[in-house]
């Protein structure tokens, strides 16, 4: 009855692991994040069972410590597999981290730690809330990334400039076509230019040849 007893003891602390680890993935759920609830309850009451069982199963004889370790690297093994770089940028990191975040939640409750864990998961629920406003300081720029070939005959690389909002070509090639001296350029913009608006641009333009978005290149 003395070993029931304490069984369903640590299984309260697997169920607050549950709890913390569903509201933690719910708001990632909320914004349609690669891991979601289902992830987080998992690595939460995972991260969990396994501090329980390597603080209870072996005795004495067992080192917490290096069971928590290896929780540590194999949740980072797992984040990893969640981080792909597209379209120039890195996507998922964060929540690859939010996921062994989450994995130590669950270290904090298989480990009794109730103060901390409830406390974490309040904190990292609200960082993604206020980090996930609209605010400029939160965000970094995006930028996409254009091909261009016109015809230089005056200031038109300055005019291509003040367009894109750029100070710079980032590979510029220079040919000629006769005794037309033709640039071939590419560049990056802030500006996001829908295929409507670049149309526009070369219609308003006569010596731009054609424009390519190859931000997804």
């Amino acid at each position: 009855m003395e070993t029931f007893l304490f069984e369903a003891r640590i299984l309260l602390d697997l169920l607050l692991a549950v709890a913390l680890g569903f509201a933690i993935g719910f708001e990632r759920k909320l914004r349609f994040k690669e891991a979601g609830i289902r992830t987080h309850t998992i690595v939460c009451v995972g991260s969990a069972l396994m501090m329980v069982v390597s603080k209870y199963a072996f005795g004495s004889a067992a080192d917490s410590a290096r069971v928590a370790a290896q929780i540590v690297s194999g949740v980072g093994f797992l984040g990893a597999g969640m981080i792909v770089y597209k379209q120039h940028e890195v996507h998922g990191l964060t929540t690859a981290a939010g996921v062994w975040a989450t994995a130590g939640v669950g270290m904090a409750c298989g480990g009794r730690l109730y103060v901390i864990a409830l406390g974490v998961t309040a904190i990292l629920i609200i960082a993604q809330c206020i980090f996930h406003l609209k605010f400029g300081i939160f965000h970094s720029k995006r930028y996409y990334s254009v091909k261009i070939e016109f015809l230089q005959t005056g200031d038109e690389n300055r005019r291509i400039k003040e367009i894109f909002g750029t100070d710079r070509f980032n590979q510029l090639v220079l040919t000629r076509d006769g005794n037309q001296l033709v640039y071939n350029a590419t560049l990056n913009t802030d500006k996001e230019f829908s295929s409507t608006r670049l149309n526009e641009i070369m219609s308003e333009n006569a010596f731009i040849r054609s424009i390519e978005r190859c931000d997804n290149d």
